[in-house]
């Protein structure tokens, strides 16, 4: 007897700046889903989003989106601190979320959006597609085996250019964005590295305006870690420098160490060798996520296709996405904790 065929879920977007380009583009190529509204206060805005993604409803309101039967997963890509309440409409109306990072910019206002999926039933994926690249599943996957032994050193450094015309508008501002380099950009690789190492037991950071001096929030961090296991460890952050480096993740043990850049794995250094040690070395693939070093725009829809796939078969098979709420509090929870040790000159638990 064939198993009988299910509809696509249908997805709808909110807030229709850069990221949600994105989105629409990863939909179109997820098996198993369909972009069935989206949403703007510009109602032109919406319109011309919905004719370039052949789109069949456009609104300009959150209640409109939700509204729609057809829509049963809704993307919150608006700036960071507007997503907790459309995501709190569209819990109420229930549908599922999957909320562009960070989930929110403070701790509380994440852990509300939380309750009330969690008390809705509803299921939310954090977008931190680098999870999903074959580089980093790589090295999660060593971690897991024991291959690394004791890591001594788990270390993260985002060392990004920005333009100073990228600053214009509400970018950079501690009401909008919520912070700046730490929190805007690289917020990526922080979930990278607690997910590889864990979350630190403390940390102690600084944070300053080195080049852009006219924006609220920081263009520039260096935090050091301590890690429940006793290893160490670094964050280091700008968006002020030149030309922007990929970013790179450093895992360092007593069997073994591992340097990612972006999702291209640069070294691959084990005491023991095993079996497939020479191919991953020799691969030059890594490039399918792009990098947004230079250019915030310079990713590709790949990584976001990868994750929303996965939150179709989590559907499909009433399982936790790869990447739930939960997990994606968990750098917004690392960043607010270097935030206040940088506002307080001193170490924090966590």
């Amino acid at each position: 007897m064939n198993a009988p065929v299910q509809s696509p879920v249908g997805f709808g977007i909110f807030g229709l700046g850069v990221v949600a380009d994105f989105h629409a583009q990863a939909i179109a190529h997820v098996s198993g889903a369909r972009l069935a509204g989206v949403a703007s206060r510009n109602r032109e805005k919406a319109r011309a989003f919905a004719e370039k993604h052949g789109v069949p409803f456009a609104g300009t309101s959150i209640d409109e989106l939700v509204a729609r039967p057809e829509v049963e997963v809704v993307c919150i890509t608006t700036p960071a601190s507007a997503h907790l309440a459309p995501a709190l409409a569209a819990i109420r109306a229930g549908k599922h979320l999957v909320v562009e990072k960070p989930l929110e910019i403070t701790t509380e206002r994440t852990d509300e959006m939380l309750r009330a999926a969690d008390a809705a039933g509803v299921k939310i994926a954090a977008i931190f597609q680098g999870r999903f690249g074959d580089g980093a599943r790589t090295v999660k996957a060593a971690l897991e085996a024991g291959r690394f032994g004791r890591l001594a050193l788990a270390s993260a450094a985002v060392k990004w250019h920005r333009t100073a015309e990228y600053y214009t508008g509400t970018r950079g501002t501690l009401a909008v964005d919520g912070g700046g380099a730490l929190m805007a950009q690289a917020i990526h690789a922080i979930d990278l590295l607690q997910w590889f190492a864990g979350m630190p037991a403390e940390v102690f950071c600084r944070t300053t305006r080195r080049v852009y001096t006219g924006i609220e929030a920081e263009d520039t961090a260096s935090a050091t870690l301590k890690f429940p296991g006793g290893a160490l460890g670094t964050i280091e952050a700008s968006t002020a420098v030149w030309p922007g480096w990929q970013r790179r993740i450093e895992l360092c043990g007593e069997r073994g160490s591992v340097a990612l850049e972006d999702d291209h794995i640069a070294r691959w250094d084990f005491r023991e060798a095993r079996p497939g040690d020479e191919a991953i070395r020799a691969a030059q693939d890594g490039a399918a996520l792009g990098s947004g070093a230079s250019a915030p725009n310079a990713i590709s829809f790949v990584g976001h296709q990868r994750q929303i796939q996965d939150f179709v078969e989590a559907l499909r098979a009433g399982r936790a996405p790869a990447v739930d709420g939960h997990e994606g509090r968990k750098a917004v929870a690392l960043v607010r904790a270097m935030y206040e040790s940088a506002a307080r000159g001193m170490p924090v638990a966590l």
